[in-house]
């Protein structure tokens, strides 16, 4: 059954009195912990792990507890939750017992924007990145917008922040229906497929909890979404025809911001850019992808109807350092580029895959492939085997599951059958050992593997590059990499950004175990 969230009106993130975070550690969690500690508010959280975001947390004054305790409620008057946190962990009941404000995250959230212009970025895949991508812009604008991302930004080390200006930029979460809490004055909707069906029971159902987001959008404000997305063309039509302000982008000929002579390589992507007829120049992202520069375009079509600048959305756009986790450059060892990628979901895998193309070359991809959820590796099984195909190489770990019970048949043994590559280039490994072994023993110079997936195996990239730098008896040094380098595709990135690395990221960690990421 799924659970029923309720709008925060009129109340306010200062409302909420002393708050506790249930599982601090998390992409999603720590963000909105950082958020409430920089307007003032006392924070505490609890963790099981030491995760990179808590030293952060502390710093800022908040409280962290190590263990989950009743006693870590003393003194509390909201307690938060998550998603990924069941109704009998000990700290809920506790909360419950003691009649204390019990709130998921997605309310909390929408107390903190109570007061502001919320840009609310929904969607099946792409919201992280394009969440980001409008941040950079009203930032880049000057409007010092807030913001709460499932990724930390590397400009201002953090996923989220408590901006002065009118506007607060948040990824809407369709996966638990906590997106219909929010009341934003842009809806951004970057597409429609079908996913977490576990939720909505049938796409059709999933398609109207997306229309039903759409018309929670302040009638002064606006909804956009993608005319190249079938979802998002059906949206489009039924809004439009109750007289709702809707904006498209895209390549289609009717697009209202409409993107032309579109360019990806390994240095990134570039294109034209044109509303209603009316040239906007050129736009460039030093990141590859058709499906970025595609993303990008919403932020520009959004700059323009908030009437900022659009040379800021150029500037922003230009310096794009990616996200972490999408499509995330981690290293080069012994000639071997290594990515890690968080698409899971059977689009996002080709697009990914399609790009890695573009990067290699020459040269080949092996996917190093985690599936998440059981119930969407078997409804997806067909469309995941596709994706995977493009790949050259395939080494497939199980299913990450957690809470799952994994039935005859179901999970990775059955869905590398489906995958239409010769037995020699694809294997299932029993272990998480076992994976980077099979990487060492495959990989060449000039090949391309990526992690993709579930949020466990981002933690594998590291592994990786240390065992090809063994396999090449060096010791663990900097290595060069020559499309991190390499000036975008036209020329020179202005502020010397490059198309990804670690240093240079909108980044995140991995959720904590047994939490549930954000999904983008």
């Amino acid at each position: 059954m799924t659970a029923q969230f309720t709008p925060a009106g009129t109340r306010t993130a200062e409302d909420l009195g002393t708050i506790h975070l249930i599982g601090v550690g998390g992409v999603g969690m720590s963000g909105l912990a950082r958020l409430f500690l920089t307007r003032g508010i006392p924070v505490s959280g609890s963790e099981l792990r030491e995760w990179p975001s808590l030293a952060g947390l502390r710093a800022l004054g908040g409280t962290i507890h190590m263990s989950h305790e009743a006693t870590n409620l003393d003194g509390v008057d909201t307690v938060v939750y998550s998603s990924a946190i069941p109704q009998d962990h000990l700290e809920m009941v506790e909360a419950r017992r003691r009649g204390l404000r019990v709130l998921h995250r997605s309310e909390a959230l929408a107390a903190a924007m109570t007061g502001r212009r919320a840009v609310a970025v929904a969607g099946t895949h792409g919201k992280t990145t394009t969440t980001s991508m409008v941040t950079m812009v009203l930032q880049q604008a000057g409007v010092d917008p807030s913001f709460v991302i499932g990724g930390e930004i590397s400009e201002v080390g953090s996923g989220a922040h408590h901006g002065t200006g009118e506007y607060f930029v948040v990824e809407a979460d369709e996966s638990d229906r906590s997106f219909l809490i929010y009341r934003p004055y842009v809806s951004i909707i970057t597409n429609v497929e079908a996913d977490h069906l576990n939720t909505y029971g049938d796409y059709a159902t999933l398609e109207a909890a997306f229309v039903e987001f759409a018309r929670l959008t302040d009638p002064d404000g606006f909804i956009i979404t993608c005319a190249d997305d079938p979802g998002g063309r059906r949206l489009a039509e039924t809004l439009r025809a109750e007289g709702r302000q809707v904006h498209t982008y895209g390549e289609a000929a009717d697009a209202d911001l409409r993107l032309t002579e579109i360019v990806s390589s390994a240095r990134g992507v570039r294109y034209l850019a044109a509303i209603d007829g009316r040239s906007l120049g050129e736009f460039r992202l030093p990141v590859p992808g058709r499906h970025m520069g595609l993303n990008s375009a919403s932020a520009v079509l959004a700059a323009y109807l908030l009437d900022l600048p659009l040379p800021a959305a150029e500037a922003a756009l230009a310096v794009f350092p990616g996200v972490r986790r999408r499509f995330e450059r981690k290293g080069v060892a012994d000639g071997v580029l290594v990515y890690d990628e968080y698409a899971y979901h059977p689009t996002s895998m080709t697009l990914a895959l399609q790009t890695l193309r573009e990067v290699a070359g020459e040269g080949r991809v092996i996917v190093v492939f985690q599936p998440y959820r059981l119930y969407r590796t078997r409804d997806s099984q067909a469309e995941i085997a596709e994706a995977l195909a493009i790949a050259d190489e395939l080494v497939l770990l199980e299913v990450f599951g957690p809470g799952e019970l994994r039935q005859p048949g179901e999970g990775s043994a059955a869905l590398i059958e489906a995958v239409a590559l010769p037995a020699d280039r694809k294997v299932f490994v029993d272990s998480w050992e076992e994976a980077p072994v099979e990487v060492v023993r495959r990989a060449r110079p000039g090949d391309v593997v990526v992690t993709m997936g579930a949020p466990p195996i981002s933690l594998m990239g590291d592994e990786l590059l240390s065992g090809l730098l063994a396999r090449a008896g060096s010791a663990p040094t900097a290595t060069v990499d020559p499309v991190a380098t390499a000036p975008a595709v036209g020329g020179p990135v202005p502020g010397g950004a490059t198309a990804g690395g670690d240093g240079a990221a909108l980044g995140g960690t991995a959720a904590p175990d047994g939490a549930a990421p954000t999904a983008g």
